[in-house]
């Protein structure tokens, strides 16, 4: 079974940068759609980001194309999530996940993916 963990959240002034790392452990996931999600309190887990399983696509919820970009590491299992121009709409528990399923239309809800990791916490201030 993955296990996935998250890091590299903080606190930033808006304008400012982020990178989010997310290391898989128990088994492999080179082979998987992987994508950061985000949850802000109240609000539903929704997507940010995605790369197909050779890295050679990439996808971008419109609130934060051309701010953030995301990437994989298959030497080491990673996938990362490189955040600028951070504004205070980002703040957010950020969330990475392989998609282990594909039954929404889109393919990039929350209910194809898992299992989930504690999350990392991003708060961006004014």
């Amino acid at each position: 079974q993955v296990q996935l963990t998250e890091s590299g959240g903080g606190l930033v002034q808006a304008g400012g940068s982020l990178r989010l790392s997310c290391s898989a452990s128990g088994s492999s996931v080179s082979s998987y759609v992987m994508a950061w999600f985000r949850q802000a309190p109240g609000n539903e887990r929704e997507f940010v980001a995605g790369v197909s399983w050779d890295g050679g696509s990439k996808y971008y919820a419109n609130s934060v194309k051309g701010r953030f970009t995301i990437s994989r590491d298959y030497a080491n299992s990673a996938v990362y999530l490189q955040m600028d121009n951070l504004k205070p709409e980002d703040t957010a528990v950020y969330y990475c996940a392989p998609r282990t399923t594909l039954r929404s239309l889109t393919g990039w809800s929350a209910a194809d993916f898992g299992p989930w990791g504690q999350g990392t916490q991003v708060t961006v201030s004014t």
